[in-house]
């Protein structure tokens, strides 16, 4: 199938990628020259495992290829995926315009019967937005169809190669065709393909993402409650877990989310509910508990040291997330900025988010990056774990106590070895634990 993908971001690259390893001709668009002359040179613009290798095999069998050109680009294609951002504006809705400029120049060079996608995160109704483009400006016929992604950071290609499920929003059964057998070398073990109205299709992406992020603030606001009547979030997590009607995932408690998809969609999804006067009182409360939630470890080092300045403070991690270079509402933005405010210093290490961070912090003389965990640590009176990377979760205790001047550990996932701790000889608080004092 012919496949056109307009945008190289995060959705676009891995959508574009995994249709072309399935046979498909794909043509990616940007109006980035940059971009697309890095990509038609084998460099990868963002961190996702597996996904430069998938790109480099299908771009050397040509059945995948890059260009600005939009207007030759969607000539003789059955499909064409809408993937350019639609970032947070200022009212907290998500701004359309790149969305609604690729749709009409879309219109205008279409030269048959097109289905267009919706793989943008968009507002309800958004379909019906961009098929009025479509019918005032095309010559030939076009369905909008939506069809929300559900990719996680950092495990992106296989979500998309093995999807729990795949959603078409249309009317149309002539595009329910083309979609169907578009996805259908993806789901072949199972039928994971949900049909249903453009609509629906478009809530159901917010109110997943919406409903995952609650488990987050709730799991949050619970081990707030185990720290003052001395229980352990651990435990409770795994009893909660281990029924069926709940289930274990998104119920580890953090540092809060954040990411491009939970805040900006909880945003849009709270915008709608206002603009028709329905209170959305559980998401309201998932959005204010995470705000306060990604300063929780900065409260606990006042806490603890009471007065932070002069303090030196390594901040474990950057990314939102393990696997990705994201920074996008990190928790790490907030942590660095109190403590910055607070008159600490931070020393700052990512393993492979340091370069974006930095792009928007740069160093100063109480900010500084380093290479590695253990150089983070060195001369710090505290280190906070912020992002849960593998490298992190099981370091030299003994090693990074020799490094430390101070000996307060602040574990903001959890994941620590509380008995090498201990051994060590450390000050610990988890989020929702007991806290460890040396002996």
């Amino acid at each position: 199938m012919q496949v056109c993908v307009i945008g190289t971001g995060y959705v676009g690259l891995v959508a574009g990628a995994a249709f072309a390893d399935f046979g498909n001709d794909v043509r990616c668009v940007d109006i980035d020259e940059t971009k697309i002359r890095k990509l038609n040179a084998g460099e990868i613009p963002i961190y996702e495992p597996g996904l430069d290798v998938m790109v480099a095999r299908n771009a050397e069998k040509k059945r995948l290829t890059f260009t600005t050109n939009l207007p030759e680009a969607v000539k003789d294609v059955q499909v064409v995926f809408l993937a350019v951002g639609t970032p947070q504006g200022d009212d907290g809705n998500a701004d359309l315009s790149a969305l609604k400029a690729a749709a009409e120049v879309v219109a205008k060079n279409i030269n048959g019967f097109t289905v267009i996608v919706d793989k943008s995160t968009v507002p309800v109704g958004t379909a019906d937005v961009i098929q009025d483009i479509f019918n005032r400006n095309a010559s030939h016929e076009a369905v909008v169809v939506s069809n929300p992604e559900f990719l996680k950071e950092g495990d992106a290609i296989n979500d998309f190669m093995r999807p729990e499920r795949v959603i078409i929003g249309t009317g149309d059964e002539r595009a329910r065709r083309v979609m169907h057998e578009l996805y259908q070398p993806f789901v072949r073990s199972r039928e994971r393909i949900i049909d249903m109205d453009t609509r629906s299709a478009e809530l159901t992406k917010y109110a997943s993402n919406a409903m995952l992020a609650t488990r987050i603030s709730f799991m949050n606001n619970i081990a707030r409650l185990c720290e003052i009547v001395g229980a352990d979030v651990e435990l409770v997590r795994k009893g909660m877990g281990s029924d069926s009607r709940i289930g274990p995932k998104f119920l580890y408690a953090g540092t809060g989310y954040g990411g491009s998809c939970f805040p900006k969609d909880i945003s849009a999804l709270l915008y709608l509910s206002h603009q028709k006067d329905q209170y959305l009182d559980v998401v309201e409360a998932t959005s204010s508990s995470n705000a306060r939630q990604k300063g929780i470890l900065v409260e606990k080092l006042e806490r603890h040291f009471g007065d932070l300045k002069g303090k030196v403070v390594a901040v474990l991690g950057l990314a939102f997330k393990p696997n990705t270079d994201d920074i996008r509402e990190a928790p790490a933005k907030v942590i660095a900025r109190l403590l910055e405010e607070k008159g600490a210093f931070v020393r700052a290490y990512d393993p492979v988010a340091t370069d974006n961070f930095r792009e928007e912090f740069p160093a100063n003389e109480r900010r500084v990056y380093v290479d590695n965990l253990y150089e983070a640590v060195e001369g710090a009176d505290a280190a906070c774990l912020v992002t849960e990377w593998h490298e992190f979760q099981r370091p030299d205790f003994a090693r990074i106590r020799k490094l430390m001047r101070g000996n307060a550990l602040f574990d903001g996932r959890n994941v620590w070895n509380t008995q090498a701790v201990r051994e060590n000889g450390f000050y610990y608080e988890g989020i929702g634990r007991p806290v460890i004092r040396p002996e």
